[in-house]
């Protein structure tokens, strides 16, 4: 199974600000994390958009402001998150414009779906807050507080 770029950015936006909020710094922007994870700022404007959006993500304007994560988003199950990014689509695309001739006996489909909701099952367990525990939470600090500079 492969994530989309859009769930992988997720993902990162989600483990930076859980490493904001843990370090006691001040809330960076969307320009600052963006800068941190060397990704445009209009993808991380619109991944943000989303995540605030699912209740993840607060974003606060004025002085003083800028992205935090929720007491949601902090216990966030990623498998959820990866769920609710990725949709509920087929990993193989049987009806497309060339409809496959085998889709009404096909037992790859059904197996293939198996497989993602086993992909998902084995994030479940895992929260945002599991993914910045060491070693990566401190790396992620180092990230955050070099971009400042």
């Amino acid at each position: 199974m492969r994530l989309t770029r859009f769930t992988d950015l997720a993902l990162r936006v989600l483990m930076r600000l859980a490493v904001t909020d843990a370090g006691g710094t001040s809330l960076p922007t969307t320009r600052d994390v963006a800068a941190s994870m060397e990704v445009p700022y209009t993808h991380t404007a619109k991944v943000v958009a989303r995540l605030q959006h699912l209740g993840l993500v607060e974003a606060r304007r004025g002085r003083g402001g800028g992205l935090a994560l929720t007491a949601a988003g902090r216990a966030a199950s990623v498998g959820g998150v990866v769920r609710e990014l990725e949709g509920a689509g087929d990993v193989v695309e049987c009806e497309g414009s060339a409809p496959c001739p085998l889709r009404a006996a096909c037992v790859l489909r059904r197996a293939l779906r198996t497989a993602q909701e086993a992909f998902f099952a084995s994030l479940d367990p895992l929260t945002v807050d599991d993914l910045v525990a060491a070693p990566a939470g401190p790396v992620l600090l180092a990230l955050s507080s070099r971009s400042r500079e």
